[in-house]
């Protein structure tokens, strides 16, 4: 329930990219070369950027880097878009001092996963978002992704934290259609975003006023034209670059996970160097592969 005094900066939706953490080659943090993806997506025209979300490699920072991170974006492109800023940790102890840090480097909103590798009861979560609602004046997006966190949230949860006058949004990671769709009727005053690649036409028809999609972090243009042909009604072409986002995404997910990404981004000029271990780039082989996709769709 996002209050008047905290506006929600996201409530016009539209595409925004999970931007991705660059690293040298020895995987420390490149904050300019961070900063300069954020710079390559939103000069494509997306909406939002969320730094240090699951393509930006969060857990694999500590706090400092986390912090840097958010300050090289803010500095890049805050005022042009809202810098949404991932922040969730395991304990709701980090997680307040990371929103804190968050706040203080200027972003204008943060993204909090569920917590994670512990079971999570109803009360528990509840507990959690309340507790950073408390300590900072910024609209806070719940994060669920079940599938990595192994807790996932129930509807009747989600109704509680809804109340939380911070809680300005969702992004529904867990593929659930039903629970996406159900989550969209039942809660008009948030913004829910589906942040599967594969759910971004569907949470349009569901109600959805945008998505969060990682190939937007290669291939901004087409996630941009997806959100706009939808928007003018033209369902049919939403409907086609859907297709091209599923083909995508098959290419992408033939290597390493989350190794695809970055290997597009190479393929297109922008190095963003290697993922963070144990996180794996592509092997020569298969980065040819990927490009022989890419170059197959026409995308590249």
């Amino acid at each position: 329930m996002q209050s008047d005094s905290n506006p929600d900066p996201l409530s016009s939706g539209g595409v925004i990219p999970p931007t991705v953490t660059a690293f040298h080659g020895d995987e420390s943090v490149d904050y300019g070369t961070t900063a300069a993806h954020a710079r390559f997506v939103v000069d494509r025209g997306v909406d939002g950027v969320f730094p240090l979300g699951t393509n930006g490699e969060f857990a694999l920072l500590d706090a400092e880097e986390s912090v840097g991170v958010i300050e090289a974006v803010v500095d890049e492109v805050g005022g042009e878009v809202p810098v949404i800023a991932g922040v969730g940790a395991v304990s709701t102890y980090h997680t307040v001092r990371n929103a804190e840090r968050a706040a203080d480097a200027g972003a204008d909103g943060v993204m909090i996963v569920t917590p994670y590798y512990y079971p999570l009861d109803d009360e528990g979560a509840i507990e959690h978002y309340q507790r950073v609602a408390d300590a900072i004046d910024l609209p806070i997006y719940v994060y669920h992704i079940p599938g990595r966190t192994g807790n996932e949230l129930s509807r009747g949860t989600l109704a509680e934290l809804a109340e939380i006058d911070a809680i300005a949004g969702i992004k529904d990671s867990s593929k659930d259609v039903p629970w996406l769709g159900q989550t969209i009727a039942t809660n008009p005053d948030l913004t829910v975003l589906p942040g599967a690649d594969s759910l971004q036409f569907v949470g349009r028809v569901l109600g959805g006023v945008g998505g969060v999609s990682a190939i937007a972090n290669a291939f901004p243009e087409i996630v941009v034209d997806l959100h706009d042909a939808y928007d003018a009604g033209d369902r049919d072409r939403a409907r086609d670059l859907q297709e091209t986002l599923y083909r995508i995404r098959a290419a992408f997910d033939k290597g390493p996970y989350m190794a695809g990404v970055k290997g597009a981004l190479s393929l297109q000029g922008f190095d963003a160097g290697p993922l963070r271990s144990p996180l794996r780039r592509l092997t020569d082989e298969q980065k040819n592969e990927l490009e022989r996709d890419l170059q197959g769709l026409g995308v590249l």
